[in-house]
């Protein structure tokens, strides 16, 4: 699994993204060019987290693996594992929301 190959560093979030819907309902099969880009995404592995810029002291994240987050249209660095699934990192505070 990728979370084995790849541990996240400080506050960096490895998710991968939900893949686009090519077909629908009534069995029209979508472009390229007509699929919209999706903004959702689930969480495949986290780093420790980051440390206080005060303090000094161990900051933990807010998500955790496999919690489905909503993620912005741009951001992130691309990261190919091998396989041909769309995996992402982000930083914890680029990330908007839950989704539960």
């Amino acid at each position: 699994m990728a979370s084995k190959r790849l541990i996240p560093l400080l506050d960096r979030v490895l998710v991968m993204r939900a893949e686009a819907l090519t077909k629908t309902k009534g069995g029209i099969v979508l472009p390229e060019k007509a699929q919209s880009k999706v903004l959702e995404g689930t969480i495949i592995a986290v780093g420790p987290g980051g440390r206080s810029a005060q303090t000094g002291q161990h900051v933990p994240l807010g998500v955790t693996v496999g919690e489905k987050v909503l993620l912005p249209e741009y951001g992130g660095t691309k990261v190919d594992l091998g396989d041909s699934k769309e995996y992402h990192l982000f930083r914890e505070a680029d990330i908007l929301a839950k989704i539960e």
